[in-house]
């Protein structure tokens, strides 16, 4: 179906015929592991991510297992819990077909240490740790594909999980990314026109991998509806101190939009455990879209045959990835 440009020009309009200020497809899910205190699977786009929490618990296995490294291609990140408050840990799996160059990533890799640290202090600023004092509450996050906004992806897939765990929070941790793009063509920059550029430069919301290559973007994470901001994180040189403001309150929009979102997979989750369906465990949250209405989703959001799409596969991906990590660990046996 073509692109309805009418009202609005063609050459505004993003790689994925995207406007400035829509999202893209989002589909979330909980409840995806029976076994675990709470589990979520979240798309953003075409990056997908699964988080499991386990906790809160006493202080024990989850040590353990930090020291041991947590495994797989990624280690841990852990806030340590002061006068009392539970210790929250992160570890983070990045697949290594989860990307187009299918690089393998070590338990000790820079950017991977990074995102852990980041997750992890967002989170614990978010949960009511004191309510469980001498206590750990991990998060585990397997990216299964990467298509620009990574991080906020990780911020709103633990969000997802840590609520179906029932950890006390203070309102939803969502994140968002805005970049900055200029509104002039490229055979028209230079001199004066870049000036202008940068003062009329278009802010962009929700980046895909090939936005965040060419333009300069940020990270924002707020609290709930609101615009205090948890995380902030910004890898890009920018131009201007004005873009940079345009793009805080783009991301901050962008925010507000995906808390609605995630509130209304929340709430669809709670209204069938109420009416005693998926009870067993399995995930049963349909997919929230792009638009503000069920409709503007393109598919039937109470049929359970969509529902259970993600479902199965994510825990084939999994699976697959449990593999990987196996045979990873029995090769440096042997060498050893």
């Amino acid at each position: 179906m073509p692109l309805d440009t009418s009202a609005y020009g063609l050459a505004l309009l993003r790689v994925d015929g995207r406007r400035w200020n829509e999202l893209r497809q989002m589909r979330a899910q909980m409840r995806t592991q029976a076994s675990a205190d709470g589990s979520s699977y979240l798309e953003m786009g075409n990056t997908k991510v699964m988080c499991v929490v386990a906790g809160p618990t006493e202080d024990g296995k989850l040590q353990q297992q930090r020291r041991a490294g947590g495994g797989g291609s990624g280690g841990g990140g852990a806030a340590p819990g002061s006068g009392g408050n539970a210790e929250v840990i992160v570890s983070i799996v990045v697949a290594g077909f989860s990307s187009v160059d299918r690089k393998k990533r070590t338990r000790n890799d820079k950017r991977i240490l990074e995102l852990q640290t980041t997750v992890c202090r967002g989170l614990a600023a978010n949960l009511h740790t004191h309510l469980f004092p001498r206590s750990t509450i991990g998060v585990s996050l397997y990216v299964l594909a990467q298509d620009g906004s990574l991080l906020a992806a990780l911020f709103n897939a633990a969000t997802l999980a840590l609520v179906d765990a029932g950890v006390p929070m203070a309102d939803y941790l969502v994140a968002c990314t805005a970049g900055s793009a200029p509104s002039l063509p490229p055979a028209a920059r230079g001199g004066a026109a870049a000036a202008a550029a940068d003062d009329a430069a278009d802010p962009l919301i929700d980046l895909n991998a090939q936005e965040e290559t060419e333009l300069p973007w940020l990270t924002l994470a707020t609290l709930g509806a609101t615009d205090r901001v948890v995380a902030l994180v910004c890898e890009t040189r920018v131009p201007d101190a004005r873009r940079l403001e345009a793009m805080m309150a783009a991301a901050a929009d962008g925010c507000a939009r995906v808390r609605a979102k995630l509130d209304r997979a929340v709430r669809r989750r709670g209204r069938r455990v109420l009416a005693g369906e998926g009870l067993g465990g399995a995930a049963d949250v349909p997919a929230t879209g792009g638009g503000d209405s069920d409709e503007d989703v393109g598919m039937d959001l109470d049929s359970d045959s969509d529902a259970d799409a993600p479902q199965e596969e994510a825990l084939k991906v999994l699976d697959r990835l449990e593999k990987e990590t196996e045979g990873g660990k029995g090769k440096g046996k042997r060498k050893n």
